[in-house]
């Protein structure tokens, strides 16, 4: 995400725990932006998983961005544990909605705290709230926000958490649009990637069940930037929940229920009475792969010469 948008904003503010990941990915920014001599970069030290550190960094990003918030703010904060759930120990359940679900959800109070309560003046007195830029709050959650996939009991709960804050935000940002009209609109956008072929993907196969990587041995992955390039490309399409492969879209549609469908929502809703029955299938065939394992390998979820 940071080298794709470094060149589309005139400031951009960087938030995360790791003091030395901060730094490296700022400067990795830096080194791709557009007009570095006009451009500018800042990074915050914070914990996300804290609330009160959340609405800080946003007070330091707004003093960066000459005392105005910031018009765009994307939560990508987060981490897979995957194991099987009864292997999980209880501290890292605690620690996976922390990380997946609380990190964003601070972060959004925060940053609508800033967009909604705080006071707003328009750059001049002509202007009209339709010639008032949008802003945008983005999640990150995944492709397990529409389909459980065994081992990732500690993680999916928090990423469908996500995708059921998005949906009510998006649903209550028509209040704030409808009663201050002089404010900018607030969009609520989501992405959903499925795997991302990174170092913290490699670091999740160390833990994960062999059982697991089963599964998902269909998934051949994705580069971290072409999921940049993906999500990037339907947001400035106005999408609203915005699946970065083809196949998470067909899972998607099928679980959309009250969701936003994206464009003139015509092939979601095609897809979606194709998709759920189809996906009946797909649960079908997941469920008698489990079974075989169980009965070739053992409970474990580790592979084990057969039977």
């Amino acid at each position: 995400m940071a080298g794709r948008s470094s060149s589309r904003a005139a400031r951009q503010a960087w938030a995360e725990a790791d003091v030395a990941k901060l730094r490296e990915a700022v400067s990795y920014i830096r080194e791709g932006a557009a007009s570095p001599k006009t451009q500018q970069f800042y990074d915050i030290s914070g914990d996300l998983t804290t609330a009160s550190e959340c609405v800080r960094i946003i007070s330091s990003a707004t003093a960066f961005n000459n005392d105005a918030p910031p018009d765009i703010v994307w939560c990508c904060a987060g981490s897979a544990y995957p194991t099987l759930f009864v292997d999980t120990p209880v501290a890292e359940l605690k620690n996976q909605m922390d990380s997946n679900y609380f990190s964003a959800a601070y972060m959004a109070h925060a940053t609508l705290q800033a967009w909604l309560k705080a006071p707003f003046e328009a750059k001049s007195s002509s202007s009209s709230p339709g010639t008032l830029l949008e802003r945008h709050l983005i999640f990150t959650a995944s492709f397990v926000s529409f389909f459980a996939i065994a081992g990732y009991g500690p993680y999916s709960p928090g990423k469908a958490a996500l995708r059921s804050l998005s949906d009510t935000l998006s649903q209550e940002m028509n209040l704030y649009a409808s009663a201050l009209p002089n404010k900018p609109k607030v969009r609520i956008h989501t992405i959903f990637p499925a795997t991302i072929l990174t170092e913290s993907y490699a670091a999740e196969n160390r833990v994960k069940s062999d059982l697991t990587k089963k599964l998902e041995e269909d998934d051949p992955g994705q580069t971290a930037d072409e999921v940049a390039r993906t999500s990037i490309a339907s947001l400035e399409r106005g999408d609203e929940l915005v699946p970065t492969t083809f196949l998470t879209r067909l899972v998607m549609t099928s679980v959309l229920g009250g969701s936003i469908r994206n464009g003139w929502a015509v092939l979601d809703t095609i897809l979606s009475w194709v998709m759920s029955l189809g996906m009946v299938f797909v649960r079908w065939d997941f469920d008698v792969k489990v079974r075989k394992w169980g009965r070739d390998h053992g409970a474990s979820g580790m592979k084990t010469p057969p039977r």
